[in-house]
């Protein structure tokens, strides 16, 4: 599976033919270098490992400098493998916006926006308890009962409770590229994705 790696710019909306408005987001894409080639032969499996995002020296490790020095690049921020990548890729190569193309259909992995500890009602989309009537001036987004007392005496795992929400990887998929504008790296895709601005995001062609 082709893919690259990107960052969030943020969201806009483009007219189609037909003059419907297509809200859609833009990807700063690449160009990302081949850092690594995985082999069968040698690690067991296919891939190919691609670096993106420039990093100071000073803030990278020994290993990490020799590592990109072997594929002729700089230190950079962020390392991805891609297995079964349609495209014979060397060492040093560099994967840009040029691999795709205005009306393919793409994957985009991110991570979502952390919210913090949250109730059961931003959380899970419970409604509360109902009305405040009969004293209860407190219960209106409490998640009510949890389950029985004496059998089975405990809460069974999985119960949709309270707590940390958000920055988990999600993926999207089937988001049709829109524009691809080669000089500034950019890929403008349909939809939403999830992530902040300029957070890192994998997509897979």
């Amino acid at each position: 599976m082709s893919g690259i790696i990107g960052k969030k710019v943020g969201m806009t909306s483009i007219f189609d033919a037909e003059g419907k408005n297509i809200p859609c987001t833009v990807i700063e894409a690449g160009p990302c270098v081949v850092t690594q080639v995985k082999t069968i032969e040698n690690d067991g499996y296919a891939a190919v490992q691609l670096a993106y995002d420039e990093k100071k020296e000073k803030n990278t490790t020994s290993s990490l400098k020799g590592h990109f020095a072997k594929a002729g690049s700089t230190p950079k921020r962020k390392v991805v493998e891609f297995k079964y990548f349609t495209e014979d890729k060397t060492l040093g190569d560099t994967v840009d916006v040029n691999l795709f193309v205005e009306g393919d259909y793409v994957d985009v992995v991110g991570t979502s926006k952390g919210k913090g500890f949250q109730g059961v009602v931003k959380r899970h989309g419970f409604s509360g308890v109902g009305m405040q009537t009969h004293g209860q001036h407190n219960r209106l987004r409490a998640p009510g009962s949890l389950g029985a007392s004496s059998y089975p005496s405990r809460v069974f795992k999985g119960m949709r409770m309270a707590g940390r929400t958000g920055g988990d990887r999600v993926k999207i998929q089937n988001l049709q590229i829109v524009k691809v504008f080669a000089e500034q790296n950019l890929l403008v895709v349909s939809g939403s994705i999830p992530g902040a601005k300029g957070s890192y995001v994998l997509i897979e062609k």
